[in-house]
């Protein structure tokens, strides 16, 4: 069987789907399995040894080539369906909440179609699961149930990534050029971790000075090196962490490619951040991680599978997680479930995870 499974969304996303991978490609040596994503996460995806080609062209990505030469468009998109349609897939599996990836599966000969109907969007689904939104199971629990239309029992549940050897000795001299040794201990922060947000990422950002303070005290206390980790978008709160610190970090941030910073991220002791790619990058490469949640639920969008190597905080606050049916309300609250964390009890997570 040829399968193609499309998922247009973030890191995290992508990586909660890393699992149907490797289940599809155990499950028979005649399987073979190609991705559609969009090009921002194209990196992560490209040096799976699972995956037998990768798609890299979403929705998003057709607007912004738009924006700039409808011709060019144009011309993506009938290379990406020529792409699809030559390739002969047996089987979609439809990870996007939007009919017209599957009603373009459709269109190229794609006659089993799996996944879920979300608000009628799964209309020219073959096969598919009722939702009315990701609640009260981890997202990943949801895309297993895929499996079981597919007869495919998963043995793991795991998350996996993989990185290329150039990528790897990027991340390896990148340590030795700022004096990093195999026994120190490295934390990484990523106070941003919100790209497929886009503008409402700060929503669920715990604030850059308190990043600060409690880099400066892991610093002190735990005499740990600090490396600052986001894109170029997410440099002005990098900024703001290292004018506020006194012991200054590594900052990398907006010079890595993905590649690299998955390659740096496998390279961590523990890994610090808010709700976002990041954090599952970690987890995939079973790196420690301490992770700060406001309006999202830990329990849908937070570390899979759970274990004690993944410390996550919250705070009691009655309207948390306000995050649901893939919506923010508004917040008359001031944003209490970030704000109110305070460092100390961040600091304190820290240091029972080393």
């Amino acid at each position: 069987m040829k399968y193609l499974i499309v998922n247009p969304f973030g890191i995290g996303d992508v990586l909660f789907t890393s699992g149907i991978i490797r289940e599809i490609k155990e499950a028979s040596a005649q399987n073979r399995v190609s991705y559609w994503c969009n090009l921002r996460v194209k990196e992560i995806l490209e040096h799976n040894p699972r995956l037998d080609r990768v798609f890299a062209l979403s929705r998003g990505d057709l607007k912004n080539i738009h924006q700039q030469s409808p011709w060019l468009a144009l011309k993506e998109f009938l290379k990406l369906a020529a792409g699809i349609k030559k390739e002969h897939f047996d089987a979609l599996i439809d990870f996007s909440l939007d009919h017209r990836y599957c009603l373009l599966a459709k269109i190229l000969g794609i006659k089993k179609r799996v996944g879920f109907n979300y608000k009628n969007r799964g209309r020219f689904l073959t096969e598919k699961i009722e939702i009315s939104s990701y609640d009260k199971q981890h997202i990943v629990d949801y895309y297993l149930k895929i499996l079981e239309i597919l007869n495919i029992r998963p043995r793991s549940k795991d998350l996996e990534i993989f990185t290329s050897d150039k990528d790897n000795k990027t991340a390896g001299h990148i340590f030795s050029k700022n004096n990093i040794g195999d026994t120190d201990i490295v934390i990484g922060i990523a106070a941003g971790a919100g790209a497929s947000w886009g503008k409402d990422a700060s929503l669920k950002r715990w604030p850059a000075i308190k990043y600060a303070q409690i880099c400066d005290k892991i610093s002190e206390d735990c005499r740990a090196k600090i490396i600052l980790l986001g894109d170029k978008s997410e440099k002005p709160i990098a900024d703001v962490i290292c004018a506020a610190m006194k012991n200054k970090p590594i900052d990398l941030t907006g010079k890595l490619g993905l590649g690299e910073l998955v390659a740096v991220i496998k390279k961590l002791t523990m890994l610090i951040t808010n709700d976002g790619g990041p954090l599952h990058i970690a987890v995939a490469n079973n790196i420690k991680t301490v992770s700060i949640f406001g309006p999202v639920d830990e329990k849908v969008y937070g570390p899979y599978p759970v274990s004690p190597k993944h410390a996550v905080i919250t705070a009691e606050v009655s309207c948390r997680p306000c995050y649901r049916n893939f919506k923010m309300p508004p917040c008359d609250k001031d944003r209490q479930c970030i704000y109110s964390i305070d460092s100390q009890t961040v600091f304190q997570a820290v240091r029972r995870q080393l």
